[in-house]
């Protein structure tokens, strides 16, 4: 064991045990991690402080400078609040939107929020219970505020919560906003922190937004006719315990569609999630139930959103008859091909319109969009940078849609993050569209991938936890960094790029590459098509590995051949990279 980390912690959390500005609960919680013989509960707890990053806090739950609690709450609320003062000082009222979610603490957390914005003279739109995140998002807009906060952890385990932290378009923040409130987090002591707002300054909002959030959603529908003529058309939904059943529910039903059908076990709030080994919709295992139901009465769609409702996943029959989990990758693609296609269809592209997609997502977006002559942009991954994208056009071209890999959409520009209601409503609008060629959702994509090409992806986490995990996950990315591989399984890397660099080498070429700020991420393109993404999450201690393999598939009937090759030639990447699954 590190002696001095030790030492360190001990002296932080000594002050934890001792100092009245914590409340009782939490002290004896600290003096109890002192005296158990095994200090590594204690070190991960104290070893850092949670850091405010730039959308945010994330973390584990429970007493620390290393985890959600009021105190790092408190701390990065007086800091926000502090940087609002200053960066609006010429306006006579400051006013926030503050939202939760599902979560143990949630409501907590958000009254902590609202309270100590209030006590600095800050005004607070505080939601009656929990909604979704893009509608946070929309109420900021809608409300003409000039920062919203979320508490929220998204699709993260049940012991995690989160703070999100947006601007006044609606967008989580970006530079300078985010260095200017890092800053003023970094300063605040938790005796800085005021408390006791008087309550004249907290507005409690609910259904006059929901409405008003829903009717902008429902102008996103393309082909209304196609819904009057599948309105029958079984949809099964689940919020798993989330935020979505506030809202998904009733805005397929504003849509049109009559026959949506809940899951029962999970239309229950429920922080502890009890029915999913996790609440992450990027899990297989997460739609179990829904797809139950499905099964029992023949649906012909699954839908899911996670506790925030800010993603979605999607089931569909396959050409089997089989229930089949869409993949993060294939439900964009789906989305993008509808929005476009029909777009074009309908004469409604003016020819200032265009997408985005995130550097992770697949390549097959960039083929649907270059064929119809719509421009493609790729960001950085987070809805902030798609966010940013809408925001820098604002005014000069049409934003349609688009999105990222790990399940989020967002076909407007009326809220600036992940939208799963009104991808939820798109997505079904979609399934009727199919329904009335008499074709289902899978025949879709199979559409796509005989007329575009086929793709696979694949995406790995190396999990590596505590500050050993965050050591290892740095001197991984310096590796990879250092010795940049000249070929991967086989296949030659013909373009190279360095997201932290902002440096490219193509074809042995240097050149720079042009992107609104820096990332931790690496990219190698291969001359066989392979795609290779590496980088380090931002909210969870784990390093992600982003493969993309493409094959051929002419007929749906090949497309378990085509994975299955696709699937082998993934191991031996992962092979080369030295990582094993």
């Amino acid at each position: 064991m590190d002696t001095e980390l030790l030492k360190q912690c001990m002296e932080v959390a000594q002050t934890w045990a001792t100092n009245p500005v914590f409340d009782a609960d939490t002290r004896a919680a600290v003096k109890k991690m002192m005296e158990c013989e095994d200090k590594s509960e204690l070190i991960d707890c104290f070893y850092q402080t949670l850091e405010f990053g730039t959308g945010g806090l994330r973390g584990i739950m429970g007493a620390g400078t290393n985890r959600m609690n009021i105190y790092t709450v408190g701390t990065a609320t007086q800091g926000l609040a502090n940087y609002l003062k200053k960066n609006f000082k010429d306006r006579e009222k400051i006013s926030i939107v503050v939202g939760v979610d599902c979560r143990n603490n949630s409501d907590v957390f958000a009254q902590r929020v609202a309270d100590i914005m209030a006590a600095n003279g800050i005004y607070v739109y505080l939601f009656e219970d929990m909604r979704p995140t893009p509608e946070v998002s929309f109420a900021i807009r809608h409300l003409k505020c000039q920062s919203g906060v979320n508490i929220t952890a998204s699709h993260n385990p049940r012991e995690y919560n989160g703070y999100k932290a947006y601007w006044e378009d609606g967008a989580q923040v970006l530079t300078p906003h985010d260095k200017g409130i890092i800053a003023e987090v970094e300063k605040c002591k938790y005796e800085d922190v005021k408390t006791g707002g008087d309550k004249k300054y907290i507005t409690i909002i609910g259904k006059d937004v929901d409405m008003a959030y829903m009717e902008a959603v429902h102008t996103l529908s393309i082909d209304p006719e196609a819904i009057k003529r599948q309105k029958d058309m079984g949809i099964v939904y689940t919020p798993l315990h989330g935020a979505g059943m506030m809202i998904v529910p009733q805005a397929l039903k504003m849509w049109g569609f009559e026959n949506v059908n809940c899951v029962p076990e999970q239309m229950v709030k429920d922080g502890n999630f009890p029915t999913v080994v996790s609440p992450n919709p990027e899990n297989a295992e997460a739609l179990t139930l829904a797809i139950k139901l499905a099964k029992e009465i023949n649906a012909d769609i699954v839908m899911a959103s996670d506790p925030d409702a800010d993603r979605i996943a999607m089931a569909c029959k396959n050409n089997k008859g089989e229930w089949q989990i869409v993949n993060g990758n294939q439900t964009m693609l789906i989305f993008l091909y509808y929005i476009i296609k029909n777009r074009v269809d309908k004469g409604l592209m003016k020819g200032d319109e265009f997408i985005v997609k995130t550097i992770v997502t697949t390549e097959m977006v960039k083929k649907v969009a270059d064929k119809y002559g719509i421009e493609m942009r790729d960001c950085y991954t987070g809805f902030k940078w798609i966010a940013n994208e809408i925001r820098i056009s604002e005014g000069k071209k049409k934003y349609i849609g688009g999105g990222e890999e790990s399940f989020g959409f967002l076909a407007e520009d009326f809220c600036r993050d992940k939208d799963s209601p009104s991808a939820c409503c798109l997505l079904a609008e979609i399934c009727a569209w199919a329904k009335d060629q008499g074709k289902g959702l899978w025949d879709i994509l199979m559409d796509i991938y005989k007329e575009y090409g086929f793709s696979y992806n694949k995406a790995v986490n190396v999990v590596r936890p505590g500050k050993s995990g965050a050591d290892e996950i740095k001197a991984m990315m310096e590796n990879y960094r250092n010795n940049p591989p000249k070929d991967i399984a086989g296949s030659e890397v013909v373009t190279y790029k360095d997201f932290k660099t902002l440096e490219m080498v193509e074809n042995s070429k240097k050149s720079k590459i042009v992107m609104p700020d820096t990332s931790n991420v690496l990219q190698y393109f291969c001359a066989d098509g392979t795609k290779v993404s590496v980088r380090p999450s931002g909210t969870e201690p784990k390093i992600k590995f982003y493969i993309e393999v493409n094959g051929v598939m002419n007929s749906a009937d090949e497309y378990d051949k085509a994975c299955n090759e696709a699937e082998k030639k993934s191991v031996k990447i992962l092979a080369a990279l030295g990582i094993k699954e």
